[in-house]
Order: structure tokens, then C-alpha cells, then sequence
């Protein structure tokens, strides 16, 4: 651990995956493909499925594609897992950068079992990580936060900073845990999604880099 860690103190930083470490423009163009819509058309019903609900799922049934989960092993396949063309050139560099100045790292996301090997394989080296496949919980199910501070060691909520692109999966629930909640706005739900009073983020930041800058103030009272 680094010599930062006795002036930061046992604080964590929790990142999300998708849009967070790993842009998603990849996968959905997979996705637009396997199905026959240009990717524009999909790309923009992606967009307003976001703005009606949040839920990216709802974009198959606005296309037209009620079964689309039969359509996922061909997706797998073709997508092939994450490579390194699919980071954000500031992720990397920001895992690593956090673990230099003293804070403790975790990689929690809502993802396949696979992407745990994967993101180790890019060379992302956390203190913790897993997916809500391996835990059996998704957020924002209260549960998952929950299950996460067990994963680190019982942290206390209060040192935790969750990072995330999301209103509805990142910010409301983390803060519901108690942690601090670390928006990204980046990506199709960190532009579209806008906080509701009472629920606004911690910290707001546009980049990972920005993230690390910034972060001692997701403690402004400590």
C-alpha cells in the first residue's frame, strides 16, 4: 500500500464498469447488428428508453424484439468479452493513480461472471472486485451495497465513495447505503439523467482523471 494510505486513512473507492472503466459503444452495436437495426436507429431508441425509465432492457421491446434474450449467446460470441479498445483511456491510469495515493479499491458492477477475469486481464489489480452475476445481486437492490461493504471488510458506509454513471443504479442507492455517491457524467445515462432534488450526488465529475483530482472532497467535513 502506498505512503498515501496513513493521510488518506481506510477509505475506499468502489468503481462501476460500464461507461465507468469501459465504454459500451461496442456491445451495442453488437447488439444493433444481431438484431438487423442500423445502429443509429438503435443507438437513439437506447437513448429514449433511458429518458422515459432507465432501463436499457426496454429498449428491446420498443424495437420490436420481445424474445431478444434468445438472441444473447450470438451476441456473447460476437462481442468476445472486453478488450483493451473498449477502456476509457482514463480508467487504467485511474485505478492505479487511487491506489498510489492510499485508498483502497473495489470494482463492483452489475456484469457477467466473466468480466472479473477480463478487467484483471487489461490489468485492472483492485482490492476487491466482483460482479452481480458471481453475487447473485444486482443494483440498485439495497442488498448488493450491502453485500459490498461485507466484501470490504465491513467499511464503514461513511468511507466508502461509490463511482458510477448512473442515477437510478449508482447515486440514489449508494447513498441510501450511507456511502458517498460519485456521479460520472459520461455515457448515455450519465447525459441523459439528471438527479432529483434530495438525491444529488456527492461529487459530480466528467472524467475519471477529474475523479482522482477530486476526490478528497466526497469528505468535505472530514
Amino acid at each position: 500500500m502506498a505512503l498515501g494510505y496513513f493521510l488518506v486513512g481506510e477509505r475506499w473507492v468502489v468503481l462501476d464498469v460500464g461507461e465507468t472503466l469501459i465504454d459500451e459503444t461496442r456491445i451495442w452495436s453488437v447488439w444493433a447488428d444481431e438484431l438487423g437495426v442500423p445502429r443509429l436507429t438503435f443507438m437513439a431508441a437506447l437513448g429514449a428508453v433511458i429518458d422515459r425509465t432507465g432501463d436499457h432492457r426496454h429498449v428491446f421491446g420498443l424495437l420490436g424484439f420481445p424474445d431478444w434474450r434468445d438472441h444473447y449467446p450470438a451476441v456473447t460470441a460476437a462481442y468476445g468479452g472486453f478488450r483493451e479498445d473498449d477502456l476509457y483511456p482514463d480508467a487504467l491510469p485511474a485505478a492505479r493513480a487511487l491506489d498510489d495515493e492510499g485508498y483502497r479499491v473495489a470494482i463492483l458492477a452489475n456484469q457477467p461472471v466473466s468480466r472479473t477475469l477480463e478487467l484483471r486481464a487489461l490489468g485492472f489489480a483492485p482490492d476487491v472486485m466482483a460482479m452481480s452475476d458471481e453475487l447473485g445481486l444486482a443494483k440498485p437492490d439495497p442488498e448488493f451495497f450491502r453485500r459490498a461493504l461485507a466484501l470490504m471488510g465491513d467499511a464503514p458506509a461513511s468511507s466508502v465513495a461509490y463511482v458510477g454513471d448512473r442515477i437510478d443504479n449508482d447515486v440514489v442507492p449508494a447513498l441510501a447505503a450511507g456511502m458517498r455517491a460519485v456521479w460520472l457524467r459520461r455515457g448515455p445515462w450519465g447525459v441523459i439523467q439528471e438527479p432529483s432534488p434530495g438525491a444529488e450526488p456527492t461529487l459530480t465529475v466528467a472524467s475519471l482523471t477529474e475523479m482522482v483530482e477530486r476526490i478528497g472532497e466526497a469528505w468535505p467535513t472530514d
